[in-house]
């Protein structure tokens, strides 16, 4: 199998299931925000920011070591076993401290986000989500690690239907206190289904060497350490940015500001999912080649961005309509927030491929200090903007934040293996930035119009994309196998 097909296959599988989750995400938060508003919202996302902070930092970044350790190992039986074990115990391990940490200190992290004591009782019970999220999470890496791609992708859908479900019950039963619980039952339910599926994996058969356990402890905590305070600076980040939307425009806006910040990062999770699941693996495998690790690279970014690009130029010229499909009209005040994180989107996109050449060489210093950056200028434009310009300044400062990511890291990548990205790669990067670009500013004189340029760009960026993919991979003797009939 060509790489490109391997990429489009993971893509295919992984996207397939992120297309699932999407539309049960729909269905779960347009049920949240028609039961409880934009404050049931803005409330959801401090929750789950807040969880997500205190799971990164207690979790030391070892998923993503952990995948790495796992994929590295994958040939030698005895390793992988060593690798699982201090993978699980590890996780556990930290997954208890974290939960008991979050909650001793609840009272001064509650005051710290919400500006009050009022949610302290709700931010120690995050604690269990902590513990939570990271067995789940270890369960996950290891099924990433292995790259077991299907399971992975029926853990995705799952869970996400499992934990909807619940969620909307709780909220309908309990109400506004429901929310906590429908930010809870996501890691708990992930637990269950991924357990399931990991459990049919060969068990370690190698006896418990805890000095060799010890020493994988050291070598996940290496990368991981650096992943983590990457994670927790991102976080602490976003966390920072809802304080300050929450303290100077209101809740109401921190609602706004939550649904566009769902839709944009959803939306691309079945390229970005895709490219974390079998793409880091794979690179993690070859790196030490720097031909091969480049052309890969190469490969990884054409391919995301021939299968974002009609998709995000789509979003940034129907934001207002799907703000409205997937929330409610109360929320239009997000539609130009959403349209420049989507233009942030396709940076990011093009960018994702080389931050994974630090994690797949262990440079977690280099690492942190992309990722940094990132965050410096994200949250600088927001602090500095914000009682100017008002809440769309969040999404100016996404777009900022990764046009200045996206040159850090291009010319990280080129000092370490030699990379530098084809002509083809850049040239469409541009095209759609500049189509996205145009649609905003046209949608500012005129809906209609915006409407009309929009949908020309994204049938013209589609028509490419397929022709480009039907060139790589012969898609359309790809798509007849698979669903053509059994007959011929």
């Amino acid at each position: 199998m060509t790489s490109h097909r391997q990429i489009f296959r993971s893509s295919a599988i992984i996207g397939s299931a992120s297309i699932i989750g999407i539309i049960i995400g729909i269905i779960k938060v347009k049920v949240l925000a028609v039961l409880l508003g934009p404050v049931g919202i803005g409330l959801m996302g401090l929750y789950q920011n807040l969880m997500g902070m205190a799971s990164t930092l207690a979790g030391c970044g070892m998923g993503s070591s952990g995948v790495r350790q796992l994929a590295a190992s994958s040939g030698e039986a005895a390793t992988l076993a060593i690798v699982r074990r201090a993978l699980w115990l590890g996780n556990l391990i930290l997954g208890f401290t974290g939960m008991a940490l979050l909650w001793l200190l609840r009272e001064p992290v509650a005051q710290w986000v919400f500006g009050n004591i009022a949610h302290t009782s709700e931010v120690g019970w995050l604690g269990l989500g902590v513990l939570l999220t990271l067995i789940a999470g270890s369960q996950m890496a290891l099924l990433q690690g292995l790259r077991r791609i299907g399971d992975l992708a029926r853990v995705s859908i799952i869970s996400a239907i499992l934990s909807a479900a619940a969620g909307i019950f709780l909220v309908y039963w309990l109400g506004e206190d429901g929310v906590l619980w429908f930010v809870l039952t996501a890691p708990a339910i992930s637990i269950l289904v991924a357990g399931y599926y990991a459990a049919y994996l060969p068990r370690p058969q190698t006896a418990h060497d805890w000095q060799a356990i010890s020493q994988q402890w050291q070598a996940m905590l290496k990368l991981g350490i650096p992943i983590m305070a990457a994670g927790l600076f991102t976080l602490a980040t976003q966390l920072a940015a809802r304080s300050i939307i929450l303290r100077e425009l209101g809740l109401d806006a921190s609602g706004y500001f939550q649904a566009a910040w769902t839709i944009s990062m959803t939306y691309i999770g079945f390229v970005l999912g895709a490219m974390g699941t079998d793409y880091f693996p794979r690179l993690t495998a070859i790196i030490d080649d720097h031909l091969q690790a480049r052309k890969l690279v190469n490969e990884q970014t054409e391919m995301a961005l021939l299968l974002a690009g009609p998709v995000l130029l789509a979003m940034i010229t129907f934001a207002p309509w799907i703000i409205h499909l997937l929330y409610a009209a109360i929320f239009a005040p997000a539609t130009d927030v959403l349209r420049w994180q989507v233009l942030g989107d396709i940076l990011k996109v093009a960018s994702w491929p080389m931050g994974f050449i630090l994690l797949a060489m262990g440079r977690g210093g280099i690492f942190i200090g992309t990722e940094l950056t990132w965050n410096v200028v994200y949250l600088l434009v927001i602090f500095l903007g914000i009682q100017k310009y008002g809440l769309v300044i969040t999404g100016v400062g996404f777009w900022a934040a990764y046009l200045i990511y996206y040159g850090v890291l291009a010319l990280v990548a080129a000092r370490l293996i030699g990379y530098k990205s084809i002509q083809r790669n850049w040239m469409f990067m541009l095209f759609l930035l500049l189509a996205g670009g145009v649609v905003v500013y046209v949608a500012e004189q005129s809906a209609d119009m915006g409407y009309g340029f929009g949908l020309l760009a994204t049938l013209a960026v589609g028509v490419y994309s397929l022709r480009r993919l039907d060139g790589l991979m012969d898609l359309r003797e790809w798509l007849r196998k698979r669903f053509g009939s059994r007959d011929e």
